[in-house]
């Protein structure tokens, strides 16, 4: 499985941005791991800050590099700006959209449920975390899994602000991909002309 296994909130320091949910580290020590991350005076080269750029979307999203890099070449295959598809693309994965539907309080919950069958598209159990999700597709809680613990407390605590490209109802456990997002509703910090910069050189 393509997935970051490490320390997470070492990496959350280091983006000094908290991607990966709620972080009391980050909030206690703001600042880099590492015996240089008090530095103020740490002068980045441009190949330095894309790199970081392109760092903070794969861990975010949960993707290693191959992965990535595919779906990047998928993005620029596409009409359009190469990094708004790419974000779009990520953020249509079905385990990012399990995620904002609410159904989990994190990406790595929500990949879980997907590979452990508890999740169904259109009527269909699918189990690949990456699997990208098409206009009108019908994302549900698995009916066996709707009494999951972990499912009822996600849609407990999930915050009332909804995403305009998704569709929820919280008494079926289902939600509906209504289309791709545009790129300034999306609320990731991510400069995705960096990347698309880093990858053309």
């Amino acid at each position: 499985m393509a997935r970051y296994t490490g320390p997470k909130q070492k990496k959350a320091r280091r983006f000094k941005e908290p991607i990966f949910g709620a972080s009391k580290a980050l909030e206690r020590k703001p600042y880099g791991p590492g015996q240089h991350g008090r530095s103020r005076f740490q002068k980045k080269s441009e190949y330095s800050v894309q790199l970081e750029q392109k760092q903070k979307a794969k861990y975010t999203y949960g993707m290693l590099e191959r992965q990535f890099r595919n779906l990047f070449e998928k993005a620029s295959a596409k009409e359009g700006v190469t990094g708004e598809n790419l974000l779009k693309f990520l953020e249509a994965r079905l385990d990012n959209t399990v995620f904002r539907l609410g159904f989990a309080r994190t990406r790595r919950q929500a990949r879980q449920l997907v590979t452990h069958k508890h999740i169904v598209v259109n009527g269909i159990v699918v189990n690949i975390p990456s699997y990208t999700l098409r206009p009108g597709d019908i994302v549900t809680v698995r009916p066996k899994s709707k009494d999951l613990e972990i499912v009822n407390d996600s849609i407990a605590s999930a915050p009332k602000s909804r995403y305009n490209w998704l569709e929820i109802d919280k008494k079926s456990l289902s939600g509906r991909f209504l289309n791709f997002p545009e790129i300034e509703d999306i609320p990731e910090n991510i400069n995705v002309q960096l990347i698309v910069e880093l990858y053309s050189k």
